[in-house]
């Protein structure tokens, strides 16, 4: 009777994956980071598109004393008033 060796394939395995253990742990990192990178990529791509949201504020009107105030403002166009320090300051930018 012939004397074989039976290998069992769990041993096999253990072997390649001792011999391999780093180049699997660089594969599997690299695979995780990129998978990480498209889903976000993707996240960010659908919070971009405004299609079908609806705002949640209802508020559709002004009251009297905001619109007052808006009436106030002044464009960019209106000339400026001049500024004028109170009496005992002095203008730290000037020459």
């Amino acid at each position: 009777m012939k004397n074989t060796n039976k290998i069992s394939p769990f041993v096999t395995i253990a072997q390649a994956f001792g011999r391999y253990h780093l180049t699997l742990f660089v594969v599997v990192l690299v695979s995780g980071l990129s998978t990480a990178v498209l889903m976000l990529n993707e996240i960010l791509k659908q919070s971009s598109n405004p299609n079908g949201y609806t705002s949640s504020l209802d508020m559709t009107s002004f009251d009297q004393a905001t619109i007052d105030r808006l009436q106030k403002l002044k464009s960019s166009n209106d000339a400026s008033t001049s500024f004028s320090l109170p009496a005992g300051r002095i203008n730290p930018f000037a020459e």
